[in-house]
């Protein structure tokens, strides 16, 4: 599958959790860490969980295993390092202070109904 196609699997996974504002980053031309950056916030801990547990289980059928998760039952970041695609879940206030969109407002806002 190509990093498109499993962006959009993760996508689907986090929606189908009831994630909020989902962005799509294509860094692909910026960066060579990943192609997409997801980016994702729930309203509480249980449904952070569930996001994640969610996005890794959608892309583990599709054969792509996480090279790393950064964050555990009480984080209000968890990281998802599946190579291609990164993927960040934050509860609705770390979300607001990180703000990846601005830290790499020079990659792509991909429409998700694009992928």
């Amino acid at each position: 599958m190509t990093s498109k196609e499993l962006t959009k699997l993760a996508v689907a996974a986090l929606e189908d959790r009831k994630a909020e504002d989902v962005t799509v980053i294509d860094i692909s031309e910026i960066s060579p860490i990943a192609d997409y950056f997801i980016i994702a916030n729930g309203t509480n801990q249980n449904q952070l969980q569930a996001m994640r547990d969610a996005a890794d289980e959608a892309l583990y059928k599709a054969g792509v295993k996480v090279q790393q998760i950064e964050g555990n039952q009480s984080s209000t970041w968890i990281l998802m390092d599946y190579g291609d695609i990164i993927i960040h879940i934050f509860s609705k206030e770390d979300r607001l202070f990180y703000d990846l969109e601005r830290t790499w407002r020079d990659g792509k806002i991909v429409d998700v109904s694009d992928l």
